[in-house]
């Protein structure tokens, strides 16, 4: 009888403890190694988590819950992003729970850069030429009167004594 008493009493003592829950018992989820590469190698890459690193690598990241993106960036190529797919089956008694990630390992063709923008020139500026005005119009062949600009003749000297 005194078996059955105190049985009695360790199992109204966990019922009564509400807030026992054998999630306390599961470990932390290890991190997962994503691996990262592009084309050319040596992008810095850095995943929408937060690790980064440049290709070709691996980073470590937690157990990730959600669908994130890692963006590949190098000076004269255009920057990239990838989206990564995650894709978790639980686990039951049997088996572990498994976390795979879309597309693995994550690449990224890089495209070069367009030629930077030109500074905009002056534009050359083609000399004008002189108004026909200007130019010392000749005599009309048929005309009494010398042209304006044309020399006057020259005064008669005195004759001297």
């Amino acid at each position: 009888m005194r078996r059955i008493i105190v049985i009695a009493a360790a199992g109204l003592s966990l019922a009564g403890c509400s807030s026992f829950s054998l999630d306390s018992f599961k470990s932390a989820p290890p991190p997962m190694p994503v691996q990262l590469d592009s084309n050319p190698p040596g992008a810095d890459a850095v995943t929408s988590l937060g690790p980064g690193c440049k290709t070709p690598c691996t980073v470590s990241i937690p157990a990730p819950e959600i669908n994130f993106s890692v963006t590949f960036n190098m000076p004269k190529f255009q920057p990239a992003t990838v989206p990564v797919t995650v894709t978790r089956v639980p686990g039951d008694f049997a088996t572990p729970a498994t976390t795979t990630l879309d597309p693995s390992p994550v690449f990224a063709e890089l495209q070069p850069a367009g030629p930077p923008p030109r500074a905009a020139k002056k534009p050359i500026r083609k000399r004008k030429p002189k108004p026909a005005a200007a130019a010392a119009p000749a005599a009309a062949p048929d005309s009494a009167f010398p042209a304006p600009s044309a020399a006057a003749p020259a005064p008669a000297a005195a004759p001297s004594r």
